[in-house]
């Protein structure tokens, strides 16, 4: 098993520095290059692997070693990987930043050591110059277990400026990889939780990443980024790559095993409206012996033939009410299928879509709740337990999880609640009803793959 991917982790001192025009722009840069490039984002964001898909043709892939356990980082690493010639790991936030009150825990630095993988620092330089060193120095030495192998600077504004900088580093003894100019090929368009996701803007999201692409590709020394990336050796521990199959059915498929049963159709959320999901969810229903098919609520009046359960994932429903409200035949075939007791589960987004309204539009009417936008942000790691039965899980099963939404449910949580929540006060939240499991937490269901197990059998058995 090859376990020695080459591998860069791209990481930076805070947020706002260029993380994600480096990192898309590298891999689009060694895509155009011939390279099969494998992309990874730490933390739990959604936004940012659409971007590294676009750039690479392949899955964007999270690696949350809060969620999964840093147990898991290496193996769905390298699940990621498999036969790719590099990868490149966009981090989050600054680089030693994670889960709150955690320490190291779900940061760049402790999955750039849970991969041994080489980091490259991206530092916005406008305002400094010879600071830039002391800056750089500190990241560098801070943790001995982090490998800095380079830096490259964002946001140069001229050449006497880049000298300055280029200056300051060689006798700091970190290398200068690349220097990129201040330019409005870098920016992409922002709303309330971040960037606006490509399945919103296809066509501007492709000039974006390659605008991105260029830009890094002329301003970087990409051939010596590469051999940074081959000094990557095994994968530490020995790891062996995640897969779904062994995940959820406990040993491979013999050779020409057929199932005794057909493969019931689960269909998944998508398009403009739902575009939070983490690649390794479908695979797992896969595996699990469903027929995935994707819809989009914005544009199908009806879920597609024959479907069994439904997956409402997070997005951006709040931005598209008077259209999903206007899908009237798609929303009573929603509540229809609840109606008889099928499975549904719903994050976040799904959540809002299955209440009786959002913002005053009507909803699916699902669950007897409303939802309205919120000027509050709620953000961050939960631990969770399931406080009620349900399609996903039995009472008393532990998960931790991820909020984040401008939005407000009311009431918080149903008859029977989907979770007790500890942080960041202990409180019940959620819906469960028959077959629905309701909720603003996100969940990895890669750290607890017999979610997607009982969520098939239960489409089996409705």
């Amino acid at each position: 098993m090859v376990t020695a991917v080459p591998r860069l982790v791209i990481a930076a001192p805070s947020s706002g520095s260029g993380k994600t025009t480096v990192a898309t722009g590298l891999m689009a840069a060694f895509a155009a290059r011939g390279l099969t490039v494998s992309p990874h984002k730490v933390g739990p964001d959604y936004i940012d692997p659409g971007y590294h898909a676009l750039a690479t043709g392949r899955p964007g892939r999270n690696l949350d070693a809060y969620l999964c356990g840093p147990e898991l980082v290496a193996p769905l690493f390298l699940h990621g990987a498999r036969g790719c010639d590099l990868a490149v790991v966009e981090g989050v936030m600054g680089m030693y930043d994670g889960a709150a009150g955690e320490g190291e825990l779900a940061s760049t630095a402790q999955v750039a050591k849970l991969l041994g993988a080489p980091v490259v620092l991206v530092v916005d330089a406008s305002s400094q110059s010879r600071s830039v060193a002391a800056l750089v120095h500190g990241f560098v030495s801070w943790d001995p277990g982090v490998r800095v192998g380079g830096v490259i600077l964002n946001k140069v504004a001229s050449d006497r400026h880049e000298a300055l900088l280029r200056e300051a580093l060689e006798s700091a003894g970190v290398p200068v990889l690349g220097a990129l100019r201040r330019a409005a090929p870098m920016e992409t368009p922002s709303r309330h939780l971040g960037l606006v996701p490509v399945a919103e803007r296809r066509g501007a999201a492709v000039e974006a990443v390659a605008a991105m692409g260029a830009l890094v590709a002329d301003g970087c020394d990409l051939a010596s980024l590469e051999g940074l990336a081959r000094t990557a050796r095994a994968v530490p521990g020995g790891s062996a790559l995640w897969t779904p199959v062994l995940t959820t059915h406990g040993h491979p498929p013999r050779s020409g095993e057929k199932q005794t049963d057909g493969k019931p159709v689960v269909a998944v959320a998508g398009g403009a409206a739902f575009t939070f999901s983490y690649a390794e969810h479908v695979e797992l229903l896969t595996a699990a012996g469903a027929d995935v098919v994707v819809f989009d609520p914005l544009r199908d009046e009806e879920l597609p033939e024959g479907t069994a359960g439904l997956v409402i994932g997070g997005g951006f429903p709040e931005v598209y009410a008077a259209e999903l409200s206007a899908n009237e035949p798609l929303r009573k075939s929603v509540a229809a299928l609840a109606e008889r007791g099928a499975p549904v589960a719903a994050e976040c987004a799904g959540l809002l879509y299955l209440c009786r309204e959002l913002d005053g539009q009507p909803m699916c009417g699902v669950l007897d709740a409303t939802a309205r936008m919120s000027e509050r942000l709620t953000l961050g790691y939960r631990d969770a337990v399931a406080v009620s039965d349900s399609v996903l899980a039995p009472a008393g099963t532990r998960m931790r999880g991820h909020e984040f939404h401008r939005t407000v449910v009311e009431p918080g949580a149903g008859a029977a609640p989907a979770w007790g929540v500890r942080a960041p006060e202990r409180r019940v939240e959620g819906f469960v009803q028959q077959g629905v499991h309701a909720s603003y937490l996100h969940t990895h269901w890669a750290a607890e793959p017999g979610v997607a197990r009982r969520f098939v059998e239960r489409c089996r058995t409705s």
